[in-house]
């Protein structure tokens, strides 16, 4: 009797916690330097991720553009909540960006 091991899940969990480690200083700098102009780059991002996932075959890939495209949806969400923490004082604001 073999043991057989399978990584895909455990990889698909490591990539997720890495995508959305990326997004949020994405998000930080994003507000930062352009304010709340780049939620349509991040509505693009999730859109095209999301229809990419329904037309890949792999469930692999399929699985990890579709956490990509939440992510990026979730980032949205995220970008106006930045807004509000550097609106109370949480996150520096830069003085160079004239909303």
């Amino acid at each position: 009797m073999t043991m057989e091991f399978h990584f895909q899940g455990l990889l698909l969990g490591l990539l997720t916690f890495l995508i959305i480690g990326l997004c949020h200083p994405i998000v930080i700098k994003g507000e930062y330097y352009y304010g709340t102009r780049l939620w349509p780059i991040f509505l693009c991002v999730g859109v095209g991720c999301c229809i990419g996932a329904v037309m890949v075959d792999s469930l692999f890939w399929s699985t990890l553009l579709a956490i990509v495209g939440f992510c990026a949806f979730w980032s949205i969400h995220e970008l106006f909540e930045q807004k509000e923490r550097v609106r109370k004082g949480w996150f520096p604001r830069n003085p160079n960006r004239h909303d």
